[in-house]
């Protein structure tokens, strides 16, 4: 999975969908694909301080046994009786945030597996969302459609200002300071530089 070539806008792509993978459930084939070699890869082409994260959270990771990782997995985020930190966005922002972030999903044509049985704000979910409009973002400037792209930024604007990156920063404390195993304490810390860099980017900040 690793790739050797990869430019900025599509390395950007990349760590959005690496991320997602790492907030299910954790699998040994996420190692056994290379996700965490590609995330490295994808990560060196953005900055030296995301490439130190994926780097740890690789070695973390393989450092874990996986059902150790379940374990914290299931504590921080399930429970029982309730989930140590919750991995929903309107539990963070109120439940008035949920309308308009399914709204935005619409506009996109983002639609969540039927398969799954999480909600729309869940971490995992808008991390794919996140991919979806960086996406769109970056293959409207690729073709050269303008409209397109400004329509794309803006809805990728209002996502990342109004709801994780709204979040992400409260959310990713409580997991460093409630995870029991350093990989969810290094994929907290991560995935906030991230969301916080993506952020960095907007127009206005």
């Amino acid at each position: 999975m690793a790739q050797q070539h990869i430019e900025p806008a599509g390395a950007r792509e990349d760590l959005c969908r690496f991320l997602a993978a790492c907030y299910y459930e954790p699998d040994p084939m996420l190692a056994h694909e290379g996700v965490f070699e590609s995330m490295l890869t994808a990560a060196e082409r953005l900055s030296d301080e995301l490439a130190d994260g994926a780097r740890r959270l690789g070695q973390a990771f393989g450092a874990q046994d996986v059902q150790d990782l379940m374990v914290d997995y299931t504590r921080l985020f399930l429970g029982p009786p309730t989930p140590l930190v919750n991995p929903y966005g309107s539990l963070w922002l109120g439940d008035d945030s949920t309308p308009a972030l399914e709204g935005l999903y619409r506009e996109a044509g983002f639609e969540v597996d039927e398969e799954l049985s999480e909600p729309a704000d869940h971490i995992a979910l808008e991390l794919e969302f996140l991919y979806l409009l960086t996406f769109k973002c970056n293959e409207a400037g690729r073709s050269g459609s303008e409209v397109a792209g400004a329509g794309w930024a803006l809805l990728r604007e209002m996502f990342l200002r109004e709801h994780l990156g709204a979040w992400v920063t409260p959310f990713a404390a409580a997991v460093k300071a409630n995870a029991a195993t350093a990989f969810y304490r290094e994929l907290a810390d991560l995935t906030a530089r991230f969301v916080h860099a993506e952020r960095a980017r907007l127009p206005g900040r």
